[in-house]
Parts: structure tokens; sequence; C-alpha cells
């Protein structure tokens, strides 16, 4: 007789909450998994069926990072000022890379085209990189911005990344003022930028 599988997609998802928070807790030097194991009440033979290995535990942290930040995004609500819209963004974006530093560089330090993302991925609708170039494409439809509106939010979400990168470095200044100023500046002059 056929054992019980003991694998499901719950455990699944525990697994990977319990990783996305083993991560955010105790940085790279801490993510073993035996330690997601035990923290998520499972055995490490469960999670490598579930998984494959470590670094398919890890690629499932990378992806759940931008459904994570994809649900904050989606949270923003749309009004009639289109550039304020995709200006809105940026605060989250932030507030995101701030609040999750070593999640931050695993999704951003990693080429997204080396994970090759699958069917159970890419069906995560609608992902960070839809969002953006959703609201950037309503400024370029309403003759805000002009230009492709991939490459501005490209462009866009390349800033924000190095400048979250400079803020958790405290390469930004010494005051928060001091990096508010920074943000808004690069923000104000990407935009400017790319003004119709």
């Amino acid at each position: 007789m056929p054992r019980v599988k003991q694998r499901t997609p719950e455990l699944r998802d525990r697994v990977v909450d319990v990783a996305v928070s083993t991560l955010c807790e105790d940085g790279m030097s801490g993510f073993t998994t035996r330690r997601v194991a035990e923290r998520a009440g499972t055995s490490v033979p469960a999670v490598y069926e579930l998984f494959s290995d470590k670094a398919g535990l890890l690629r499932a942290v990378f992806f759940e990072g931008f459904r994570r930040l994809g649900r904050e995004l989606t949270t923003l609500p749309e009004t009639e000022d289109s550039l304020a819209d995709v200006g809105a963004l940026i605060p989250v974006f932030r507030r995101f890379c701030l609040d999750y530093p070593p999640l931050a560089r695993v999704m951003f330090s990693r080429p997204f085209q080396d994970l090759d993302p699958g069917p159970e991925e890419m069906a995560t609708a609608p992902t960070v990189r839809e969002i953006v170039v959703g609201k950037v494409r309503r400024c370029v439809e309403a003759d805000v911005l002009t230009g492709d509106p991939v490459d501005i939010a490209h462009v866009l979400l390349a800033l924000a990344q190095g400048l979250a990168v400079q803020e958790a470095g405290r390469w930004l200044g010494t005051t928060p003022e001091s990096v508010n100023h920074r943000w808004e500046l690069g923000v104000r002059a990407v935009l400017t930028g790319f003004r119709a």
C-alpha cells in the first residue's frame, strides 16, 4: 500500500514562508535547509522532496519576494493623476527593500532569466514588472511621459534599486532629510527626463 503523501501545497507554502523569515532574520549565512525545516516543523527530506535542494528552496524564496512586493504595489489606488500614481510606487518599493534587506538582495542580485520561471511563477499575476509598466503606460497614453513604457519602467526600477542599496548601506546621507531629498531628487529627475 503506498504511503500517504505528506508533501502538500500547504506544507510547501509554510516552508516558503518560514524560509523567507529565516533569510530575513539570519541572512544568507544562517539560511540552511535544516534550519528552515526545523522552524517549519518538517524534515530535511520533506524540504528536498518539495524543492529538490537548497538552490530550489532559494529559487522559491526569490519568486515569493516578488509576489509579496507585487501584492504591496497592487494595494495602491489608481487616481486621476497618472504621474502621481507612478511616483507612489517608489515609496512602497523603498519600504519593502528597507524592511526585508536580505530578501531584496536575493531578489535583485540574481539574474531573473537564470532562474527560468516556470508556469507556476508566471501564473502569479500581476508581476511587479506588469504593475510598473502598466502605471507608466497610463502616463504615456495620457501624453504625460514620452517614450517606451517598458524602457521607462526599467530605468525607474533601476534607479529605485540603486537608491535602496545606497540607503541600506547608509551612503545616501546622515539624516532622514538628506536621504529623503536624494530619493525625491532622483525620482523627479528621471520622470522629468521622460516628460512629454
